[in-house]
């Protein structure tokens, strides 16, 4: 081994993203390099990491881990999409599906057929042609199916799982890789006043930690990254202004959904996530526009069952850190930023921020081109989410309330103002090969929440040899009967990954 490489990371906080990263880091570095966890049982997790998006399972089988094992230790169940319901207009519901709409038949993408058949007088909802909905409105579930020929084949999935639990289930794998966990709590930061590197950390019971690497998992404060280094905040309230949430479990009643749902309140929204033995729920608010003591009502009289705790207030700024890897320290989960967990976005952006790092592996040296590198595409990373997330917000035709009022009226960037208008001019949807959310999900949110084109792919009309009518309703067709045979979701969890208790 090279006198110059990494001898020691240190990873400041535990919680689903420090132990995400620990046990990413021990599984690359196979004992070459020691990886410690320093967590402190006197500070609690957020925790409200409870619904994932499919990308998930790439990090989990990297691992090695086992689906039914990670579920049964999880409390977990299946995600197809997310069902938005009052966002367009109160009454109205829409989903946004994991994998595509319908399945290609021709060079022209489906959704244009659809457009012209609107255009027609065709009133047949963009979600009737996702296979991923027709199987979650009846409650169905099972992995798709690896032959492409088959309709099956087009939807993907993720999970709902107890955060808590996650973590714990990643301890567990992160110790018998090797990781050492530290109980402390950390009291002082020292930082080498010449270079400004970060040396080590002191716990308040008098033992020191040093290492050539940190990875700041400490949360919002930012412990390490802001703390320590001050590296700044980039506010983006002016376009996410909703600031606090509450969150609470209930018991488990009422109908078990292999999907999350979103439902649009006055002053924000309402998270609802069915685990086997409790459903999660949470109001994310404004606080602007409700006081507390307002939501945690409002939160309590929208639940499926009996509350299981009260009503946990979180308080947060939606934005980034001006920079991810600053010196020797990354930071990653919350304490890199925070963007709300509209689109269940928090895990990914763990799991993705450690894939860069390993990607970039410093050594000791720490060339400033790996920094630049990783905060170039982070950013980048950020700002395509944000941009997603704020498309929910300003596309609606609410203005019932203050905040909705101003969220339709509001300024947008122009990064999200370009795609919209390429949408309303033909349909077209003009996402990056390497954003998060692909052409679908931009496809469920535009035509969810009404962003319609002025008219269809002008292309459409050149493809006369094409039988499109004929084809949607052999899609529609196909889809239902797939689903028919589906198990549900509860059959397919007691075959194969029902938790004991």
């Amino acid at each position: 081994m090279s006198d110059n490489n990494l001898r020691s990371i240190l990873v400041v906080g535990g919680g689903s993203a420090g132990w995400m990263t620990a046990a990413a880091l021990a599984n690359a570095v196979k004992g070459e390099c020691q990886v410690s966890l320093v967590e402190s049982e006197e500070i609690g997790i957020v925790g409200v990491g409870e619904a994932t998006i499919p990308p998930i399972k790439f990090f989990n089988a990297r691992l090695g881990l086992d689906e039914n094992e990670f579920i049964r230790r999880t409390q977990g169940s299946f995600k197809l999409g997310i069902q938005f319901v009052n966002w367009a207009q109160k009454g109205h519901a829409y989903f946004h599906p994991f994998g595509q709409y319908g399945a290609d038949f021709d060079m022209i993408p489906v959704h244009q057929y659809w457009l012209r058949a609107r255009a027609r007088g065709d009133d047949t909802p963009l979600d009737e042609y996702c296979m991923a909905w027709v199987a979650a409105k009846d409650g169905k579930f099972a992995p798709p199916s690896r032959d492409r020929r088959m309709v099956q084949s087009t939807y993907d999935y993720a999970y709902h799982f107890d955060a808590g639990l996650y973590g714990q289930y990643l301890r567990e794998f992160a110790e018998k890789n090797g990781v050492t966990r530290i109980e402390g709590l950390i009291e002082n930061v020292r930082v080498n006043g010449e270079s400004g590197f970060i040396e080590g950390v002191d716990l308040k019971d008098g033992r020191q930690i040093d290492a050539d690497f940190f990875v700041d998992c400490s949360g919002f404060r930012g412990l390490l990254i802001e703390g320590a280094l001050h590296t700044g905040y980039e506010d983006w309230t002016h376009w996410l202004p909703c600031n606090r949430a509450m969150a609470v479990p209930c018991s488990r009643e009422g109908e078990f959904t292999p999907y999350t749902r979103s439902t649009a309140r006055e002053a924000g929204w309402q998270w609802r996530i069915p685990l086997q033995h409790r459903i999660g729920n949470g109001y994310v608010y404004c606080s602007e526009h409700i006081s507390d003591d307002e939501a945690a009502s409002t939160l309590l009289a929208n639940l499926d069952g009996e509350a299981l705790a009260d009503p946990r207030p979180l308080r947060f700024v939606t934005g980034r850190r001006k920079k991810f890897w600053n010196k020797n320290c990354v930071a990653v989960g919350l304490a890199a930023g925070f963007m709300e967990p509209l689109e269940s976005t928090s895990l990914h952006l763990v799991q993705t921020a450690v894939t860069r790092l390993l990607a970039l592996f410093p050594d000791r040296s720490f060339d400033p081109l790996l920094e630049q590198e990783f905060n170039r595409v982070t950013t980048g990373e950020y700002e395509k989410v944000r941009d997603f997330l704020i498309l929910h917000y300003h596309a609606t035709e609410r203005e019932d309330t203050p905040l909705w009022q101003y969220c339709k009226n509001m300024s947008i960037p122009e990064s999200l103002q370009y795609k919209m208008d390429h949408f309303r001019a033909y349909g077209r949807l003009v996402t990056d090969v390497f954003e998060l959310f692909q052409n679908p999900s931009w496809l469920a949110v535009l035509a969810g929440q009404f962003v319609w084109p002025q008219r269809y792919d002008p292309l459409v009309d050149q493809r006369r040899n094409v039988d499109a009518e004929g084809r949607l309703q052999g899609l529609r067709r196909v889809m239902g009967d797939a689903a028919s045979v589906m198990p549900t979701h509860q059959q397919y969890i007691d075959k194969y990954c029902r938790a004991e208790g």
